[in-house]
């Protein structure tokens, strides 16, 4: 049986991509017996839902407006920075 982190990890992963078949077999199984688990694969999805919504005009000027280039090319550049940072001070 999946161990609650690799639960964790595998409800976390299920709302990027689909997961597989095997993959959520062991949710069900260890969700049905772990009450903590099927708690937080509940908060997980509200919080998912909440996101989605709040990205979802419901009228015109709602929701969250898009980046513009120079913003977007902006917080991209500085994630890359940010990783190659990490990347130099990881020793190999």
């Amino acid at each position: 049986m999946l161990s609650c982190k690799e639960v964790g990890e595998l409800l976390s992963q299920g709302l990027d991509r689909k997961l597989s078949f095997r993959e959520q077999l062991g949710l069900k199984i260890h969700l049905v017996v772990c009450k903590t688990c099927n708690c937080y694969e509940k908060q997980l999805q509200f919080v998912a839902r909440s996101a989605r919504n709040l990205m979802r005009p419901n009228k015109p000027g709602q929701g969250i407006p898009p980046l513009s280039d120079e913003a977007e090319t902006r917080i991209n550049s500085n994630i890359k920075q940010q990783l190659d940072e990490e990347q130099q001070i990881k020793p190999e």
